[in-house]
């Protein structure tokens, strides 16, 4: 009986502890509408920490203003690349730069004697055969395209030859003003064969007409392009070399810096000049030189004068005959050049195996 009683008595117990703890809690169950409170807390909890990641974010975004120079920088460097890869010729962009001239030409007023101040301050053995000669006078100026058409069509052959099949071709384009691009492009094969102009010269003047057609060349861009880049550009026209470039660059732009550094009357002028043993070679050409710059063409045209009278004159001897330059002698001088090509084939690489002496005769020596 007492073990019932104590039974009985220590489930009441536990009731009683229950009771006081539901009195506890029974205080919470108000607050079931404060869990909605705490979930709004965490929802904003939750979303004040879920603002937080975005904070750096911003922060990183006002950031960006101090390196946007760097990014438009990138971008803009992006688009200009974008743009410079499609040329595909980079031709057109040397075509694209602006006139870079900056010396005068020596068919300009007072230039001649500018340059032959400079030459005999700067060369005293030269300033002998200066004052034994007459000064050179440039007479004429020829279209860009017609006078290397003509540098064509005279190449390896005398003048009396070229001058020849020049008529003809003139003739056939309609005169000197009717040579144009398109004219000489409308002229086939055939028809040219028939005047004396061989299918690998028709291939050179097709060549250059296609470059004028097509807009790498122009007469204007060719007069204003500087030395180094027109030597560049002419290069690229088949069948003109260097030696042609240099006796354009002479006989019809009248540039004032030019070294032929390849043609042999000019470097045989140099031998007769200093008393050399032998004939430079054209890489020595620039260093025995060096001091008549910036008239270098003035100077050869005085070495070839030299190297056809074959003496250095006394300081006494004056001539006051009239010749043209880069004319006179010309067959002599082609097989002098044919004989030292056989000699000496590798020597000679420099200078253009397919170009002749006869050239456009636009300047003579003595006053007008």
């Amino acid at each position: 009986m007492g073990e019932q009683t104590n039974h009985n008595h220590q489930p009441s117990e536990s009731p009683s502890v229950l009771d006081s703890s539901s009195i506890t809690i029974s205080p919470t169950p108000p607050p079931p509408p404060s869990p909605p409170k705490s979930e709004g807390t965490s929802q904003t909890q939750t979303s004040t920490t879920s603002k937080i990641p975005f904070r750096p974010r911003k922060i990183r975004k006002l950031e960006q203003p101090e390196n946007t120079s760097d990014s438009s920088n990138s971008k803009s460097f992006k688009e200009n690349n974008s743009r410079i890869k499609p040329p595909k010729l980079p031709i057109q962009q040397i075509r694209a730069l602006p006139p870079r001239i900056v010396t005068k030409t020596l068919s300009c007023e007072g230039e001649i004697e500018c340059a032959i101040r400079h030459l005999k301050a700067s060369d005293p053995i030269l300033s002998r055969v200066i004052d034994s000669y007459d000064r050179p006078v440039f007479n004429s100026f020829d279209r860009p395209f017609l006078a290397l058409t003509k540098s064509i069509l005279y190449q390896q052959l005398a003048p009396k030859a070229g001058t020849s099949i020049y008529t003809r071709f003139i003739s056939l384009c309609g005169g000197e003003p009717s040579v144009l691009p398109d004219s000489v492009l409308a002229l086939n094969p055939q028809q040219l064969r028939q005047i004396g102009v061989s299918a690998r010269k028709t291939s050179y003047l097709h060549d250059l007409a296609n470059k004028y057609k097509n807009g790498i060349l122009s007469d204007s861009s060719i007069v204003d392009m500087d030395d180094k880049s027109l030597f560049t550009m002419l290069t690229m026209v088949k069948g003109i070399g260097s030696w042609s470039v240099h006796m354009f660059m002479i006989n019809s732009l009248h540039r004032p810096d030019v070294l032929p550094i390849g043609d042999l009357g000019v470097r045989k002028g140099v031998q007769l000049l200093y008393g050399l043993e032998e004939s430079p070679r054209p890489s020595q050409m620039d260093q025995l030189c060096e001091k008549w710059r910036p008239y270098r063409t003035l100077a050869s045209m005085y070495m070839w004068r030299l190297a056809d009278t074959k003496s250095l004159p006394s300081v006494t001897t004056t001539t006051t005959t009239t010749l043209s330059v880069a004319v006179v002698n010309a067959p002599d001088q082609q097989q002098q050049q044919q004989q030292e090509q056989q000699q000496q084939p590798r020597a000679l690489q420099l200078i253009d195996p397919i170009s002749g002496i006869a050239n456009l005769g636009v300047c003579a020596w003595g006053e007008p």
